[in-house]
């Protein structure tokens, strides 16, 4: 993202200065600061494969008594599904007093009889620690693939950081009270562009069945993409994995986040900061699909190549520890960006060789290739162009993620 927003832009990042009113955000992008750690998430084959996730961020301050009805996309199918709740950057802890699961019909209304109650260890509340997540029992009865599911969560006591993902691309909904056993969206008046809490849904698919997980930025996280449309590349790829119905990999997890870095933190952890609990800690990743580094060369200052080709044998040898293939994307084109200088073009290019030639990867996508305008290289394809020569738009979201090969994604350790 922009560090100052263009005047196009400030009409879709006030949607999301809603939160500001609410409690449940702050309409700014996370800051670097870092969570508390984590204690260490179960991902056993009982918890079943992740079919959605983004990445947790601190987006604002927290508050009591509100429901939240956030609207997710499938991946994979299967059936038991859990959510996974995460007060990764509180402060304090947060008791949810209600959580239920259903599917959106329309806006914040869900399709009649779909609305039901997600337990923890039988319970219907809980409450997370600071830095804490935590897994819902699993919910009987099938949940189909690319499918709309209204997760409602019924907040009873939070305070201090409020744990999220800004960017969502999605609206959902918000109310004072406990209404996420609403399946009317009468009382869900408010809309918001960001995910509060959740930060993952689980399902058990067919047997052999896993995921890939993308690490990325603002391309991956699907800015210039429709809102509401799921038109991200993740989700393109999510589409072409479930026609080729292999059953090896179907899961795909969305782990984005706006202007993140891989060396160093940003808005949000680093990628190497983050690996473990955005994405080795996911249930059924098999391979980590990584695409991060033009925020690292166009930063102030700038990532060297070889600061970072060593951050990328990094996040590969911890990937490949924790028994994951990498495939290696090519940084795509930006010249007409602000920050553009031929300095950063000469990093691309070597960063883009290395990627390419030197080996380390378990497989590469290049996505300069793709993007790239035949006629000026530095730049990207007008028809891929969002408008900010550095996102692609719905058109060349499409072509990326018809460009991985998905035999690619089927690593088995």
């Amino acid at each position: 993202m922009p560090r100052t927003a263009r005047p196009r832009h400030r009409a879709a990042l006030a949607a999301l200065s809603t939160c500001v009113a609410l409690g449940c955000g702050t309409g700014t992008p996370p800051q670097g600061d870092r969570p508390a750690p984590p204690p260490g998430a179960p991902t056993g084959s009982g918890y079943g494969v992740v079919t959605w996730a983004s990445s947790a961020g601190r987006v604002g301050t927290a508050a009591d008594g509100r429901s939240y009805r956030l609207i997710v996309r499938t991946s994979v199918g299967g059936s038991g599904l859990r959510v996974r709740l995460s007060n990764a950057y509180g402060d304090q802890p947060v008791t949810f007093g209600n959580v239920h699961a259903g599917r959106q019909r329309k806006g914040a209304a869900l399709v009649p009889g779909s609305n039901r109650r997600l337990t923890f260890d039988g319970a219907a509340s809980v409450t997370v620690p600071p830095g804490g997540i935590i897994y819902s029992d699993p919910l009987p009865g099938p949940v189909a693939a690319a499918s709309k599911l209204a997760v409602s969560l019924h907040v009873v006591r939070a305070g201090g950081s409020l744990t999220g993902h800004w960017m969502a691309m999605q609206t959902s909904y918000t109310t004072e009270g406990d209404h996420a056993a609403d399946e009317s969206g009468a009382r869900f008046g408010q809309r918001i562009g960001s995910w509060f809490y959740l930060d993952a849904v689980t399902v058990k698919p067919r047997r052999d069945t896993g995921a890939v997980a993308a690490l990325g930025d603002s391309i991956t996280d699907g800015w210039h993409s429709t809102t509401g449309l799921d038109r991200r590349w993740p989700d393109h790829l999510a589409r072409r994995l479930s026609r080729a119905g292999d059953g090896t990999v179907e899961g795909v997890a969305n782990e984005g986040i706006a202007g993140n870095r891989l060396l160093r933190d940003g808005p949000g952890q680093s990628g190497l900061n983050r690996l473990r609990r955005d994405v080795l800690s996911l249930p059924g990743v098999r391979t980590v699909f990584l695409f991060q580094g033009v925020n690292d060369i166009k930063a102030e200052p700038g990532a060297t190549a070889a600061e970072l080709i060593a951050g990328y044998r990094t996040l590969i040898d911890r990937a490949h520890a924790a028994g994951k293939c990498v495939v290696g994307a090519t940084i795509g084109p930006y010249k007409g960006w602000p920050e553009w200088d031929p300095a950063g073009e000469a990093v691309r290019r070597k960063v883009n060789a290395f990627i390419r030639d030197g080996g380390a990867f378990d497989a590469v996508t290049d996505f300069d290739r793709v993007l790239r305008n035949p006629a000026d290289p530095e730049r990207i394809r007008p028809a891929f162009d969002g408008g900010d020569h550095l996102h692609p738009n719905d058109r060349g979201m499409r072509a990326m993620a018809d460009a991985v090969d998905l035999k690619d994604l089927q690593c088995r350790g």
